[in-house]
């Protein structure tokens, strides 16, 4: 196993808050046999603050038939993964996204159209429930290929010339994907999310760089061609619209999937951007218009970019 690897499967393993354990099994339950694993991520774990939060979580299932049998979910998870959800347990609640094994390890790799998956498991998860030890195997191995797909796509985004730490290339490498998404966190989310857990990051950086020079040699090369920054940039250019685009044609399904959905895009918002932004009744009635009158104002209020 790989030194990033290894890494990694530390990682999932570390200890969680009981409830949050007691609430991914209860995830599982509800998809059967269909459920592999749960996966916990996001600002409460960095916090490790639950009560009057929104926790997150990813269910990988074995495929989308299995989780939904004959439903209209099947198209909808296979056109715009993830499929969103929300969950109650033992008082706490969270948001649940619904990927197949297949579309987790395809979504942390380069060629995915978006960045949302990659530059969230780049970051610290915690596996807080698996179906099996093959479960648990599939999952590193996706998640081996997030922080990989960041730095392929940082490296050449670095300015010429400029020493920096590795640090500096994690911060550079978010900043690029929250810019890449509809976000409404601070300009410096990016550095936070590092200065959250420096040692982490620290740690995973050359491991990273390990087992990128692993990939390169396996392939047999002896010239390694690495892309331009001007290619480079025009990936991050398509993201960037590829990303906004897709932000709101979840917001669109997560209407029919998510009750109350547009009530948590404001909290999200206002918690992270320090708006006060209220959601009329009839925004409630019409989720996907009232996601359409309200997404512009925030935009050029610079609430989200």
């Amino acid at each position: 196993m790989s030194e990033l690897k290894t890494l990694i499967t530390q990682e999932l393993a570390q200890p969680v808050d009981p409830r949050v354990a007691a609430f991914a099994a209860s995830v599982a339950a509800q998809y059967g046999e269909a459920s592999r694993a749960v996966l916990f991520y996001g600002s409460c774990l960095r916090t490790t603050e639950l009560d009057g939060q929104m926790l997150d979580f990813y269910l990988i299932v074995s495929s989308y038939e299995a989780a939904y049998g004959k439903s209209w979910l099947v198209s909808a998870n296979n056109r715009l993964p993830p499929n969103v959800f929300p969950a109650e347990h033992d008082g706490l609640v969270a948001k649940v996204a619904v990927l197949s094994e297949n579309d987790f390890h395809r979504l942390n790799r380069i060629s995915a159209s978006a960045v949302s998956v990659w530059a969230r498991f780049a970051q610290p998860s915690r596996l807080v429930w698996q179906a099996d030890e093959a479960a648990k195997v599939q999952a590193i191995d996706a998640i081996a290929g997030a922080a990989v797909t960041l730095f392929d796509m940082t490296f050449p985004m670095m300015d010429i010339g400029t020493e920096y730490t590795i640090a500096d290339l994690w911060k550079r490498g978010f900043e690029l994907t929250y810019g890449a998404e509809l976000r409404a966190e601070r300009k410096d989310r990016s550095d936070s999310v590092v200065d959250a857990e420096p040692s982490r990051y620290a740690r995973f950086g050359p491991a990273v760089v390990a087992a990128i020079a692993e990939r390169n040699q396996a392939r047999g090369k002896n010239l390694e061609i690495v892309a331009s920054r001007e290619a480079v940039e025009k990936r991050w250019r398509q993201l960037r619209r590829n990303g906004k685009m897709l932000t709101l044609a979840r917001l669109a399904k997560a209407s029919a999937t998510y009750a109350g959905g547009i009530d948590y895009l404001a909290w999200k918002i206002n918690r992270h951007a320090g708006t006060d932004y209220v959601i009329r009744p009839w925004q409630r009635k019409w989720p996907i218009l009232g996601a359409l009158v309200m997404l512009p104002r925030l935009i050029m209020g610079g609430a989200i970019k």
